[in-house]
């Protein structure tokens, strides 16, 4: 599968921005979205399960990030609200298309290594 992130930009703290994933065949891959800050390792941000859409989120995310996803439209988003300068950061989609029970997503989904697809990464700069 390929992936396209787009969508970021320069935004003033306490803004609202939404990241798109455009995908092919995104019906058979559950995603993520992760992020690489300047001198910092990549990190998971969220996750969404493919067949029941069942999401997770990063502690430092929760309550402000809500990921989403248009099977028709072929794209996840990543709608991120009350935006901070710690977020600034390169960010990624990927995916994954094996079938992995929900437990062990649970407990890996922010691992690298699970996922077998990356798209090209899009900067958000938080910044006043």
């Amino acid at each position: 599968v390929q992936l396209q992130a787009y969508g970021g930009g320069l935004v003033q703290p306490g803004s609202s921005l939404r990241l798109s994933c455009a995908a092919s065949n995104l019906y058979y891959y559950a995603t993520a979205w992760f992020r690489q800050a300047p001198g910092k390792e990549r990190e998971g941000v969220s996750f969404m399960r493919k067949d029941d859409g069942a999401t997770y989120y990063a502690d430092s995310v929760k309550d402000r990030f809500t990921m989403s996803r248009d099977n028709a439209k072929k794209t996840v988003y990543l709608e991120m609200n009350s935006l901070k300068p710690e977020d600034t950061a390169i960010y990624y989609c990927a995916a994954v298309r094996k079938k992995y029970t929900p437990t062990y997503l649970f407990n890996t989904w922010r691992r690298i290594s699970t996922y077998d697809y990356w798209g090209q990464g899009t900067l958000v700069t938080v910044s006043s």
